[in-house]
């Protein structure tokens, strides 16, 4: 199979360090161009990042050596230069939006970390173990762009990958509301303890723009294509509350559901355990063996123990129990910076390639 060039936006920040990390080595696709802010440009990647590196592996000697180009300004000399691009810039909502569009309208086909172009009706968000026939709508969003071969992909919330899974295998039984509280890493604020140190011992029971993403993104994954855009679904209602906490990575969410007809807890364990991902998404190089994992202990998961189960791309499962007010209760957790954002953004740009999309 041949290797795909990726270029890869907003490399200096924290996802793009770990999308560096994850792409050493990968058997499709090799790193060749790193852009990053104005300030960054023009030096290699090694003096750009300099004390910034967060990850524990050393940072990959080829991507050391390449010269940092202008996200913005050499846009039309990157996308000349790859096959794709991975997204992970951090810059105002707005500018982000005009940003990848710019390089879709290039022929450059984006996969991004950002939410600016998640709630465009033709831009599909995608975990492919759930919703990969959202990809469908490329052709459609090609037409808005007028282009051939460049498009915008996106994938979801990090803190929504750790439940909305979960949640998916029990579909069937009619799930009509959710109350879902997430307690987020500081990793997904791109910070780390060195550089937020007000964060040591303390939560902060605020994130902007989490709790509105929280509820309303599971509702474009659970959508479905009408015409030439996704309509969102109307159910499950969703009620979120989101909180930052002292822990490097790892989102974990309380979960609590009610449905049509409550199920037993035995069949919903059997359900998690049971569950087939899309076939789309299995055999990919960063398919996870068991996507759903159910821990029958009382203390777990635990994000010590279980963040990199699957190598960070797997969903712990525990604490299921019948609740007083809903029907039922349990806890989830996934790696935030893996699963949710570098990582899962890497499988969907596998199976966009599988799929004959890029």
């Amino acid at each position: 199979m041949k290797k795909y060039k990726v270029g890869i936006i907003g490399a200096t920040g924290t996802v793009g360090q770990k999308f560096i990390s994850l792409l050493e080595n990968h058997p499709w696709f090799e790193i060749n161009t790193v852009a990053a802010s104005e300030k960054s440009a023009g030096k290699t990647f090694k003096e750009a990042v300099k004390d910034k590196w967060i990850i524990k592996k050393s940072i990959p000697e080829k991507v050391s050596k390449l010269k940092v180009l202008d996200a913005v300004k050499d846009a039309e000399k990157i996308a000349d230069n790859v096959d794709f691009v991975f997204c992970a810039i951090n810059m105002p909502k707005n500018e982000t939006a005009i940003l990848e569009e710019t390089y879709a309208k290039l022929e450059c086909p984006v996969i991004s970390n950002n939410s600016a172009n998640r709630n465009i009706a033709d831009i599909p968000m995608v975990i492919p173990e759930i919703n990969p026939d959202h990809i469908d709508i490329i052709p459609y969003q090609r037409k808005r762009l007028h282009t051939k071969r460049g498009f915008i992909a996106v994938k979801s919330n990090c803190s929504i990958q750790c439940y909305v899974p979960a949640l998916h295998a029990l579909k069937e039984f009619g799930l009509k509301s959710v109350l879902v509280c997430t307690y987020q890493a500081i990793s997904g604020a791109g910070k780390n303890f060195k550089s937020w140190p007000e964060m040591i011992d303390n939560i902060i029971p605020f994130i902007p723009g989490e709790e509105e993403k929280s509820e309303q993104e599971p509702l474009k994954i659970w959508g479905n294509i009408k015409g030439e855009q996704i309509i969102n679904a109307k159910l499950p209602i969703i009620t979120a509350q989101c909180l930052r906490v002292p822990v490097t990575d790892g989102h974990t969410a309380a979960v609590f559901a009610s449905f049509d007809k409550k199920p037993s807890t035995e069949s919903i364990v059997s359900k998690w355990e049971n569950f087939k991902p899309s076939a789309k998404s299995i055999g990919l190089p960063s398919s996870p063996k068991k996507f759903l994992n159910y821990f029958y202990e009382n203390d777990r998961p635990q994000i010590s123990l279980d963040r990199n189960i699957e190598n960070g791309m797997g969903i712990s499962i525990g604490r299921l129990r019948n609740d007083t007010q809903y029907d039922i209760k349990f806890v989830c957790m996934s790696h935030n910076t893996v699963r949710g954002a570098a990582g899962g953004a890497i499988l969907l740009a596998e199976m966009l390639c599988k799929e004959n999309y890029i």
